[in-house]
């Protein structure tokens, strides 16, 4: 059954996308990540962070997470595979606006 949740982005590491301070609205359940999918994950090495990065590829039963900023590297590179928790459909505060996936490449 999906659900919705409320997620703040904190930090830089997807900008420009989104910034410090945007406030989401994220989907648990629906159709299955793909990549290009901004997503709400944690990391397995650090189960108590809720991170925002996109979706890259399908990885040992997770998922392979980059962030946007191509100069902050707190994301997979860093912590390995991560569990998504749900799919960002919208940033709904400051600036309202429907989220698109991106083709991303792995670099």
């Amino acid at each position: 059954m999906a659900s919705l949740f409320a997620a703040l982005v904190r930090g830089p590491s997807m900008a420009p996308t989104l910034r410090d301070g945007d406030a989401l609205l994220v989907l648990r359940g629906g159709r299955a990540i793909r990549s290009g999918d901004i997503v709400v994950a944690t990391f397995r090495t650090r189960p108590g962070l809720l991170v925002v990065k996109r979706a890259v590829r399908e990885q040992d039963g997770g998922w392979w997470l980059r962030g946007d900023n191509e100069f902050v590297t707190d994301d997979s590179r860093a912590y390995g595979v991560a569990d998504v928790h749900g799919r960002v459909l919208l940033r709904y505060w400051p600036r309202p606006s429907r989220l698109r996936s991106s083709t991303m490449l792995d670099t």
